[in-house]
């Protein structure tokens, strides 16, 4: 992937987040190639449990943003629906604040469901939390 090719892949990714809970997670798109998609979280306390630490659930819902994405800008968007059929998480580092990086990467690209890996890194590249989700590609009508 050229980089020409590239900043309009996430600038693509990134104006398809606007007015969703991407944007009210500040979930932005910061690499990509060919076979994967990163975004980055920052983690603050909109994103926190009561303790202090990074939530869980915001984990998976940056772990399901960037997969379903991925699925989005690589496959044929015009004329599928991208949903989430199956999302699975370990945690298993926290982190208080700073950014995670979220990246996609296809583990099967079959034409109508897709598997994804997503690790959620820190700053250090310290693995925070590794996720499993499972796209489905649907006609549109």
């Amino acid at each position: 992937m050229n980089k020409d090719t590239k900043e309009l892949l996430l600038e693509k990714a990134n104006a398809i987040c606007r007015n969703t809970l991407m944007e009210t997670l500040e979930i932005t798109f910061v690499d990509a190639a060919e076979d994967f998609l990163v975004a980055r979280m920052p983690v603050n306390a909109r994103v926190h449990q009561p303790d202090g630490v990074l939530h869980g659930g915001a984990s998976v819902a940056l772990a399901e943003s960037v997969g379903s994405a991925a699925s989005f800008m690589f496959l044929d968007a015009e004329n599928f629906m991208i949903r989430g059929l199956e999302i699975s998480a370990n945690h298993v580092k926290s982190i208080k604040t700073g950014f995670v990086y979220a990246k996609a990467s296809i583990l099967h690209k079959g034409r109508t469901t897709q598997l994804w890996q997503i690790r959620i890194t820190n700053e250090e590249d310290q693995l925070i939390s590794l996720v499993k989700l499972t796209t489905i590609a649907l006609p549109k009508s």
